[in-house]
């Protein structure tokens, strides 16, 4: 059950360009939060649609998320101080099925990088899980320290090469997935990269769960804003992001 807070902010802090780090004491918004689910917070008096952005970390009653300033919300809320309140709303919609999954791999890109921080924190043995992380070039790298503290292989990708294997995330993906070892691929990041990594994870026969990025309005599933094209059973339908997902199954997405 999602429930809405006014939180206190604890910490906020700029990761690289337009991209910020917030933590909140959320209370029992963190308490029931899961991995892959998100929260949706009210970006100023002025603004009627709240933004979601997924859940990064948790500790204790705290909450964090990282998010890029892309428009006047997001710039507002990266304005905001320490001791200041912020109205959350959460934890909402589907998350990562981490159940069964022994050895598996997390692939972020971009802004989609904060959500399998959480992914790998909540595995039943981190030592077994293998990160790989894709970002433009080398000032844009976020979390690279939490997440080598976390798994126990951490891959990063940049477009330019700047920073470990240069090109997509595929790259390194497919490398490991010949291995023949993992029992899952967990996903988010740009719809692009989402594909690209569903086909392969197919391709090698690994189950693959993704996690869907699109615009939202409401958040709990009533506007219909966020409707993606999935195929269960055989039928066509639309699902919501918000509240069927954010993750799907990636073999139920239409792409």
């Amino acid at each position: 059950m999602p429930l809405q807070n006014m939180c206190k902010i604890t910490n906020i802090e700029k990761q690289c360009e337009n991209t910020f780090l917030l933590t909140a004491d959320m209370g029992d918004i963190a308490a029931g939060a899961k991995a892959g689910q998100f929260v949706h917070i009210l970006c100023g008096e002025g603004n009627m649609l709240r933004r979601p952005i997924s859940i990064c970390d948790v500790q204790d009653s705290e909450l964090t998320v990282i998010f890029e300033v892309k428009g006047s919300g997001t710039k507002w809320l990266s304005e905001r101080a320490v001791g200041e309140y912020i109205d959350v709303l959460g934890p909402l919609g589907h998350g990562f099925k981490l159940d069964g999954l022994s050895n598996f791999v997390v692939v972020g890109g971009g802004i989609g990088v904060p959500p399998m921080l959480f992914a790998a924190k909540s595995a039943p043995c981190r030592a077994n899980v293998t990160a790989v992380l894709g970002f433009r070039s080398r000032d844009r790298i976020i979390l690279d320290n939490a997440f080598n503290r976390v798994c126990g292989s951490v891959i990063t990708a940049t477009d330019d090469g700047s920073n470990g294997v240069q090109g997509p995330v595929t790259l390194p993906l497919e490398e490991l997935l010949k291995r023949g070892v993992y029992d899952g691929v967990l996903c988010c990041g740009p719809r692009p990269m989402l594909r690209a990594v569903a086909e392969l994870c197919e391709k090698y026969s690994v189950p693959c769960q993704v996690s869907m990025e699109q615009r939202m309005g409401c958040g709990i599933g009533a506007c219909l804003v966020c409707s993606c094209a999935t195929r269960k059973n055989g039928v066509e339908h639309m699902s919501r992001v918000c509240k069927d997902g954010p993750v799907f199954d990636a073999r139920e997405v239409i792409w």
